[in-house]
């Protein structure tokens, strides 16, 4: 077998098989197949798609081409949640306790941020004391006490997807649906979860920025899950403003709290409980309706509230140190004003993200060093009515050098008019899973 044929077969818009597709991955992983050829294959792949067969095995290779975590032992319980990343998700600090105190066990290995989107292993490092480097012995035996355990991603996951994605990222084929969505699923089929519910992000703060080719994302994921005997459902959701109010590290752990606590924003509330009710329908096998009803019962009595103190505290963070840091926190801040009366009419996350990004909340390369308690809070948001010169949000930082930049970054993220615009949707729809 020769690379160089499988690039021809691909370009002429031919099936490759299993095999074949194995055979590219294993090649180019341990370096027998050189950059170049990849990149060709990468752009005829771009070109003339996938079947979803080939996808589904693509996934599958690059599954299989490092560590993989075997959850088999923990039953059919296990399930797993990916965010196609936003602005302001802190969506698994909220969901995973949900899921966690009604039965489900959430086993789940986390990114960190970079750019505009926020990463969970940032967010809890902001408490003190929590570890997110565990064994896998720890990783295990926490999964099976606590039903919970969220830890960074191990350096050999899935690493053909590391080099595929690193190719792609610099032969301008990152925007293939065939290749996104094998990356994704990749890294989720390794972690080892039995149900998989994924939210799809689209709009301005997301990868994916209309409904439409969010929905062919979800579609092909969802496909490659049940191909390779998961189950898996995805939720297409809003990323066209800020989830909740808060962006940044423990700007957002705060928030989450509140929520577990019976307050915080209505939109992260809602749209927690419909992401932590599917992934119930999915590892218990409940109606949505069934679903919906129990993650609102754990959130309104503390149940849920519970066992993120005790998911904490159990991978060595102290909770209540952090609510201490944060009350006598002294830290600079200052607040957006607006420059005009009227209503947001629209708001670009993305941009806002990259405000948040510069006070130092965020990282633009891999190595830059964040101040956990750097941020934004969003007073106002699209559809609320502003008056000139109230405040809009309120910047907060460490250092206050950035404040000029992140400030003007913000603004231009706004755009207020004399209208108030129609009210959009936080979830567009549901693919796969339990109607």
């Amino acid at each position: 077998m020769r690379a160089v044929d499988l690039i021809e077969k691909k370009k002429r818009g031919l099936e490759l098989t299993a095999e074949e597709l194995t055979f590219l991955v294993q090649g180019f992983t341990n370096g027998e197949i050189p950059d170049y050829q990849l990149s060709a294959w990468a752009m005829a792949v771009y070109f003339k798609g996938m079947t979803a067969a080939e996808t589904a095995a693509l996934t599958l290779a690059m599954a299989q081409s490092g560590d993989q975590v075997d959850l088999s032992s923990l039953g059919d319980k296990t399930v797993d949640k990916h965010s196609t990343g936003g602005v302001g998700d802190k969506t698994t600090l909220i969901v995973a306790p949900i899921v966690a105190s009604l039965g489900g066990i959430v086993a789940k290995m986390s990114g960190r941020g970079l750019g505009h989107t926020g990463g969970t292993v940032d967010k809890l490092e902001s408490i003190p004391g929590y570890q997110t480097e565990l064994t896998s012995e720890q990783f295990m035996c926490l999964s099976k006490e606590v039903g919970l355990v969220v830890a960074g991603q191990s350096g050999n996951l899935a690493p053909a997807d590391k080099k595929l994605y690193a190719l792609r990222d610099v032969t301008a084929t990152v925007d293939s649906i065939p290749l996104i969505a094998s990356s994704i699923m990749s890294k989720k089929l390794a972690a080892g979860a039995k149900s998989i519910v994924l939210d799809v992000k689209c709009g301005s703060g997301a990868f994916m920025k209309n409904a439409e080719d969010a929905a062919a994302l979800a579609e092909e994921m969802v496909a490659i899950g049940e191909n390779c005997g998961r189950s898996v459902s995805a939720l297409i959701t809003n990323m066209d403003r800020p989830l909740g109010n808060a962006v940044g590290n423990a700007l957002e752990v705060e928030e989450a709290l509140a929520v577990l606590q019976g307050e915080g924003p209505k939109d992260l509330k809602e749209v927690c409980l419909t992401l932590a009710s599917e992934m119930l329908s999915l590892c218990n096998g409940w109606s949505g309706d069934e679903a919906m009803q129990k993650a609102t019962a754990a959130l309104s009595d503390g149940t849920a509230f519970a066992k993120m103190k005790e998911w904490i505290a159990c991978q060595g963070g102290d909770l209540d140190t952090f609510l201490k840091n944060r009350s006598a926190l002294k830290i600079h801040s200052m607040e957006v004003l607006a420059p005009a009366s009227g209503y947001i009419t629209q708001m670009d996350a993305e941009g806002i993200g990259v405000s948040a990004m510069l006070l130092g909340a965020g990282r633009a390369a891999k190595n830059d060093c964040l101040d956990y308690d750097a941020g934004i809070i969003l007073v106002k948001k699209t559809g609320d009515r502003i008056e000139e010169g109230e405040p809009i949000a309120r910047l907060f930082a460490k250092d206050p050098h950035p404040f000029t930049a992140a400030k003007k970054r913000f603004l231009s993220a706004i755009t207020i008019g004399e209208g108030q615009p129609a009210a959009q949707p936080l979830i567009y729809r549901k693919i796969g899973g339990i109607k």
